[in-house]
C-alpha cells in the first residue's frame, strides 16, 4: 500500500516538474497569487496572523521548489557540490518557516515552547552557516541562502541559445565578379532601425552567464572573523537575554556592537562580487532595525513612530491605507521574535 502511495506520490511530482518546466509563467503567476493571498489575510478575522504566515511561508517555499525545477531544466546548477547545496536549501526552508514556527508554538504551546523553538532554529542556523564557512569555503552567507532563480534572464539565454542551434540562412549575398555585398529580403530590418553599411554580424549584448553563477569570494582571516561574529550575533544576543532579561540594555548594545563590528571589518567591498555586495548593502541597512527593537523601541522609538502614522493617516490623503495597517500590525511584529532578530 505504500509503495503504490509513492508511486502516486512519484508520478504527480512528475507531472508537476513537466507542468513547472513547460509553463514558467504561469507557475510564476501562481506564486504571486498565493503571496497576495497571505496579505490579504492578515487582520482579517481571530488567527488571521498566524495563517498569513503560513500562507506567506508556503508561498516561498512553492518558490523554492520551482526555483530548484526550473534550474534543473535549464541545466543551471549553481558551482558547488550536492552536500553543500542541500545545506543551503535546508537554511533557506529554516529561514521562510522560522516566523511560523515561532508564531504556531506560541499559540499552541506558550512562552516556554516558543523560546524553546526560538533557540533550537537559531542553533541549527549558526551549525549550518558554521559549516558553510569553515568547511566549504562558502564565503560571505547571503539572504535568504539559495537566491531566487532570475526567470527573465535564464529563460532568455535558453531561448538564445536554442535559437543559435537553428541554422539560419545567409543574410547577404556577395557578387562573384564584383565583390559587393547585398542584403538578402529576409534580412532587411525595419524602416527605423535600417542602416546603409555593409550588414553587421555582431551580436547582441547578453548578461554573461559567470555574473549570474559566480563563485563565493574567498575571505581572509578579518573577513572570517567579521563573518563568524555574524553568525554568532543571535546566540549571543539569546544569551544576554537569558542571563540579564528582555528588558536590560546589555543585549540590545552588545548586539549592536557585533553588527557594527562586522559591517566595519566587512568594509573593503570592491573585491566581492555583485550578490555578496548587495548583502553587505543589506545588513547595513538593517542597523535601522534598532530603532525598532526593545527597549530602545518601547522607551523612545514607539510614541514618536505611533504619532507620525497616525499625522499621516489623518491629515494626507492616500496614505491611510498603509499608515493605519501599520498601526495594527506594530504590535504584534514586536512580539514576533524572528521578525526583529531573526
Amino acid at each position: 500500500m505504500s509503495v503504490h502511495c509513492r508511486e502516486k506520490l512519484l508520478l504527480l511530482y512528475r507531472r508537476y516538474q513537466s507542468y513547472v518546466t513547460k509553463n514558467p509563467a504561469a507557475t510564476a503567476q501562481l506564486e504571486g497569487t498565493v503571496r497576495t493571498l497571505s496579505y490579504l489575510i492578515a487582520g482579517r478575522f481571530a488567527d488571521s496572523h498566524e495563517l498569513s504566515e503560513l500562507v506567506y511561508s508556503a508561498s516561498n517555499l512553492l518558490v523554492l521548489l520551482n526555483d530548484g525545477i526550473l534550474r534543473k531544466g535549464l541545466c543551471r546548477s549553481q558551482p558547488m557540490s550536492l552536500s553543500q547545496e542541500k545545506l543551503l536549501t535546508w537554511l533557506t526552508v529554516l529561514e521562510y518557516v522560522e516566523v511560523f514556527t515561532e508564531m504556531g508554538a506560541a499559540k499552541l504551546y506558550g512562552e516556554r515552547c516558543r523560546w524553546v523553538v526560538i533557540i533550537l532554529i537559531q542553533l541549527a542556523k549558526a551549525v549550518l552557516r558554521i559549516l558553510l564557512l569553515f568547511w566549504y569555503k562558502a564565503g560571505i552567507q547571503t539572504s535568504p541562502p539559495v537566491s531566487p532563480l532570475d526567470r527573465e534572464t535564464q529563460l532568455g539565454c535558453k531561448e538564445n541559445e536554442d535559437k543559435d542551434e537553428v541554422p539560419s540562412e545567409e543574410p547577404a549575398f556577395v557578387g562573384q565578379r564584383c565583390g559587393r555585398v547585398m542584403r538578402s529580403l529576409s534580412s532587411i530590418p525595419s524602416f527605423q532601425s535600417r542602416h546603409w553599411g555593409a550588414p553587421q554580424h555582431d551580436n547582441p549584448p547578453r548578461r554573461p552567464e559567470e555574473e549570474l553563477l559566480q563563485p563565493p569570494t574567498h575571505l581572509g582571516l578579518q573577513e572570517t572573523i567579521a563573518e563568524s561574529l555574524f553568525i554568532a550575533r543571535p546566540l549571543v544576543h539569546l544569551l544576554g537575554l537569558g542571563v540579564c532579561g528582555s528588558r536590560s540594555w546589555k543585549p540590545w548594545i552588545i548586539s549592536g556592537i557585533l553588527d557594527i563590528t562586522n559591517l566595519s571589518l566587512m568594509r573593503d567591498t570592491k573585491r566581492l562580487n555583485r550578490r555578496e555586495r548587495a548583502e553587505m548593502r543589506r545588513r547595513a541597512f538593517l542597523l535601522l532595525y534598532y530603532l525598532l527593537r526593545s527597549p530602545f523601541y518601547d522607551r523612545y522609538s514607539q510614541t514618536r513612530i505611533m504619532f507620525l502614522l497616525r499625522l499621516l493617516a489623518d491629515y494626507v490623503p492616500g496614505v491611510g491605507l498603509v499608515a493605519r495597517p501599520l498601526l495594527d500590525y506594530l504590535p504584534v511584529w514586536q512580539k514576533v521574535y524572528f521578525y526583529n532578530w531573526g
